[in-house]
């Protein structure tokens, strides 16, 4: 321990040499005496507040930093793969290329929101307002091949990855006005203009590249050549489709960072690959391989009696997390006349029975969506709006309900019976005053006389079984909903252009929202092909929402404005929710041990180890 606080000592009188120089290189560029006063190195950077863990913080929360080094991880995957390079468009790229071979500037605390530590830069620099950012690359920092991490190498990487990556690269990316190397360790990116508090953090998780060891020419074709990267593993062996072996680096450089002790334990990680799902789980059985996290509820509840399982060789846990779990749902597409109507679409999901489903299908293990960021802090289901919600929601009267508002709203809750009385005639009161009625056992518009069809657009068994399932219950209103399972592919094309009524969809979300809010649910992604506002959600209130979470300095800010969406949201109607499990069902033979803490991200097999 002694050596390493001389060598951290040593680092920070190199840091505050350092500052001095790139602050007179600043001035030099005209850039201003502000910014370069303002450019003093810090060890993390939170979107919101500060750190949680101090400079020199002995390690992360969610790890043993005594956990013993050794054995292997076998973990199985269902589908395969046909490329090792998981930065770009073409082919399937293998699971953990980029955590276990190729690292980035700096890297998740993954019990706090979003707070980044440093990784291969040691110190990350910006300003008030962050119109730029500046990271400085540890000095010990090195490729896997030896040779040494460059500023060079991020700012190619930088340009390789917005050019020639997956569109995401290009959409952040090109919010940079320059990217440049200062000195061999020191990077600045000048974010004038893109007003994106995100940025900073969004440059800092960017994969950082070997450039003399990448051909950019043929960068974006498929390959099973491995990449060459910094990170604590190394590709040894694939067998295309089927398996891939990661062999740990014993001169990874990182080994000894705070942010990494007690990770990356297992001297080999193999991933195997299955085509087929009940292959997947048998293999699990017969001890192939060694964790395996369960969606399945009836699976989870019914298939794991197994030898093994009896023996003790193999334990089930239930464990929790505290990400947002997600908006799944049955999308309504408002572009369709048919559900332009805000009391159509509240009318539909009081018809949708979760209670005799959840039951019958999932052994009552699922919990009912109600929120669009459910189970954690920046969820309104059950809150009522604060001061400060309501200072943000004040210029858009009206655009809340009052029962959302005070935090008193829910999806309804029906009788279990598939035949609830009480809910149906709820959704009649609400089809009437939208200008429905029966005619015989049929709905129909009482103006036009049209009848009430529409389809749900499946492409799995999970899907239809459930679609197939409310289509009945909707046939007790007089509703004709035609089931279309169709391919994946058709599915897709089909997906990206709005081309359905209703579709089974789920919106993942973590503790940070940012950027991505606009590609779900902003008013500019409602006619943009290929973006994920498949409800076509045009909303003045929406838009002001989000920026305002963009914008947000403070956590208290931030998780106002996200509640504030989230009311916005749930009193569209703009979805059926569906469920979500409510903690992580993982499976795993003794042989393998993980810390005792969960983190706030759920399980992490970085921080698991071989049994000795």
């Amino acid at each position: 321990m002694d050596s390493l606080a001389q060598l951290q000592g040593a680092t920070q009188l190199q840091l505050s040499r350092r500052t001095v120089l790139i602050g007179a290189l600043l001035a030099a560029c005209g850039l201003g005496r502000s910014e370069a006063q303002a450019a003093a190195a810090h060890h993390a950077i939170a979107m919101q507040g500060e750190p949680a863990w101090p400079a020199g913080f002995g390690g992360p929360t969610y790890a043993n930093a005594a956990a013993p080094k050794g054995g292997q991880l076998t973990q199985g995957v269902l589908g395969t793969f046909d490329s090792l390079n998981p930065f770009i468009v073409k082919g399937l790229p293998a699971a953990n290329i980029r955590s276990y071979v190729v690292e980035s500037l700096l890297a998740r605390g993954y019990d706090e929101p979003f707070t980044l530590y440093g990784l291969l830069a040691d110190s990350v620099e910006t300003d008030e307002a962050r119109t730029y950012v500046i990271f400085t690359i540890h000095p010990a920092a090195r490729f896997a091949d030896g040779q040494k991490v460059t500023a060079d190498d991020v700012v190619f990487s930088f340009g390789l990855l917005r050019d020639k990556g997956r569109p995401l690269f290009g959409i952040y990316y090109s919010k940079v006005a320059k990217a440049e190397a200062i000195d061999t360790r020191t990077v600045r990116f000048d974010l004038t203009g893109a007003d994106d508090r995100e940025l900073p953090l969004i440059l800092g998780l960017m994969p950082v590249l070997a450039r003399h060891a990448v051909d950019a020419a043929k960068f974006e074709d498929t390959t099973f050549e491995p990449l060459t990267g910094s990170g604590p593993y190394r590709v040894t062996a694939v067998r295309p489709g089927e398996t891939v072996t990661f062999t740990r680096d014993p001169n990874y450089w990182g080994r000894d960072l705070p942010i990494n002790r007690g990770l990356w334990n297992f001297d080999t990680i193999k991933f195997d690959y299955y085509r087929d799902g009940n292959t997947h789980f048998e293999a699990f059985k017969k001890g192939l391989y060694d964790v395996r996290v369960e969606t399945d509820p009836g699976r989870w509840k019914t298939a794991y009696d197994f030898p093994a399982l009896r023996d003790g060789n193999v334990v089930k846990e239930e464990l929790p997390y505290g990400l947002p779990k997600g908006m799944q749902g049955l999308v309504f597409n408002t572009r369709r006349p048919i559900f332009a109507d805000i009391r159509v679409r509240e009318a539909i999901l009081e018809l949708f029975d979760f209670e005799w489903i959840n039951h019958n299908y999932f052994f009552d293990l699922y919990a009912r969506t109600a929120s669009y960021f459910d189970g954690c802090e920046l969820s309104a289901h059950g809150e009522p709006a604060n001061a400060r919600e309501k200072e943000l929601l004040a210029p858009y009267p009206g655009v809340v309900r009052d029962d959302i508002m005070q935090g008193q709203w829910a999806p309804p809750v029906t009788d279990g019976s598939g035949r609830d009385r009480v809910t149906l005639r709820r959704a009649f009161d609400l089809f009437a005053q939208a200008g429905y009625g029966l005619n015989g056992t049929q709905l129909v518009h009482r103006a036009s006389g049209k009848p009430f069809h529409f389809e749900i657009l499946c492409t799995t068994r999970d899907q239809e079984r459930v679609a197939l399932v409310f289509a009945r219950s909707l046939k007790r209103a007089g509703i004709d909903a035609q089931v279309r399972s169709i391919d994946a592919t058709q599915f897709e094309r089909r997906r990206i252009n709005f081309d359905f009524d209703m579709m089974d969809y789920r919106w993942e979300q973590s503790l940070s929202p940012g950027n991505e809010q606009l590609f779900y649910w902003g008013s500019a992604a409602a006619d943009q092909p290929g973006s994920r506002n498949y409800m076509g959600v045009k909303s003045k209130a929406v838009d002001a929402m989000i920026a305002m979470m963009l914008k947000a300095t403070s956590r208290v800010d931030f998780v106002a404005g996200t509640r504030a969406l989230d009311r916005v949201l749930l009193s569209g109607f703009y979805v059926v929710p569906l469920y979500f499990p409510p903690k992580q069902w993982v499976a795993r033979w003794t042989r393998i041990e993980h810390p005792r803490k969960t983190s706030l991200f759920g399980y992490l097999p970085e921080t698991w180890w071989h049994k000795a």
